[in-house]
């Protein structure tokens, strides 16, 4: 059964939203700091995507595309120690 991060071909997610918009102040932030962790080893690529798509459903969905970023991160930082 596909997760809730999984759309394609499922023709009760509707459309896919892919126009672009101005990142606010915080979207900035959020990607900065995982550049950040990232670049000292801190946050890799494959641990952010297993964290966001082990959200729950109501919870992936209720949460904007930086504001799943940054629960994965708050996670991550929590699961190592940190």
């Amino acid at each position: 059964m596909p997760r809730v991060h999984d759309r394609g071909g499922r023709p009760d997610a509707g459309p896919i939203d892919r126009t672009e918009h101005e990142l606010s102040p915080w979207e900035k932030r959020v990607d900065a700091l995982r550049g950040a962790l990232g670049s000292r080893g801190l946050v890799r690529a494959d641990e952010l995507r297993r964290v966001i798509e082990s959200l729950d459903p109501e919870t992936y969905e209720k949460l904007s595309y930086y504001e799943r970023w940054i629960t994965a991160v708050e996670a991550l930082m929590i699961e190592k120690g940190i």
